[in-house]
């Protein structure tokens, strides 16, 4: 008779006894049996080290990751050969579901720094999507969340102020992170400066002078890559675009 109890997140660690990022990974809500034949799927540990590639633009689709530690940017190749920084992962989060639809990667995705992933073959994990309606779900979840960050993205490229779109980005890493156990107010940047520009469509100095205004408001302190928000909930007024006017919401505490 086939086990139908569902798992709980404390009991997921389990299968991957050493990964505190597991809670947030795919295997989230599938059942017992389900979540044994996943975990033979999974092949952990893969290093990257820093600047080097996961997969690259046009290569063909083998495997999903979940990243287990570190960062990597996701990035387009233009003709001319410049670089369009797409979106930045972090611990718990899947790359390489860029080609699950033309079944070649779309983007490139590199190491920031050291890292290491969960590889997970893709042709296996179909055929257990097939198997598995939660599985399925999950994945469909997972796509479906990434559409709607690709949106979010186009909506902040497009309407909001270069003030507007590096707090968002500021409060978005914040709260990635805090969801993954980190603090919420007190973290390192993986990526360089001309990475955050180039994903928000600014120029570099921009943004050095946007982190120096907000320092000098007391919003953040900024020490080269460490950054510590020190009025969160005034960087979530500049990241919403809701107060009356900047000044106003650098008052704000």
């Amino acid at each position: 008779m086939a086990n139908h109890q569902v798992i709980k997140l404390s009991e997921l660690k389990n299968h991957c006894k050493n990964c505190s990022m597991y809670d947030l990974c795919l295997p989230m809500g599938l059942e017992t049996g389900d979540l044994d034949n996943l975990d033979k799927v999974i092949k952990r540990r893969q290093s990257v080290n820093k600047n080097s590639f996961l997969y690259r633009m046009g290569e063909p689709l083998k495997s999903v990751y979940a990243v287990r530690s570190g960062s990597f940017k996701s990035y387009l190749t233009n003709p001319d050969g410049t670089e369009q920084i797409i979106g930045f992962a972090l611990p718990g989060e899947l790359l390489g579901m860029d080609a699950i639809s033309e079944e070649r990667h779309i983007c490139t995705a590199k190491a920031l720094e050291t890292s290491s992933v969960c590889k997970i073959p893709f042709e296996r994990l179909e055929s257990l999507a097939l198997e598995i309606p939660n599985l399925h779900r999950q994945l469909l979840r997972l796509m479906s969340k990434e559409i709607q960050q690709d949106q979010n993205l186009m909506l902040l490229l497009a309407q909001m102020p270069a003030e507007t779109r590096l707090a968002s980005f500021l409060l978005g890493m914040s709260e990635r992170l805090s969801n993954r156990g980190y603090a919420a107010n007190d973290f390192n940047l993986s990526m360089s400066r001309g990475d955050i520009a180039n994903l928000l469509g600014m120029a570099v100095e921009t943004i050095s002078r946007l982190l120096s205004h907000f320092q000098e408001n007391g919003v953040l302190k900024v020490e080269r890559k460490h950054i510590t928000i020190l009025k969160l909930d005034t960087l979530r007024k500049l990241a919403t675009h809701c107060a009356s006017n900047h000044s106003d919401s650098f008052q704000a505490s």
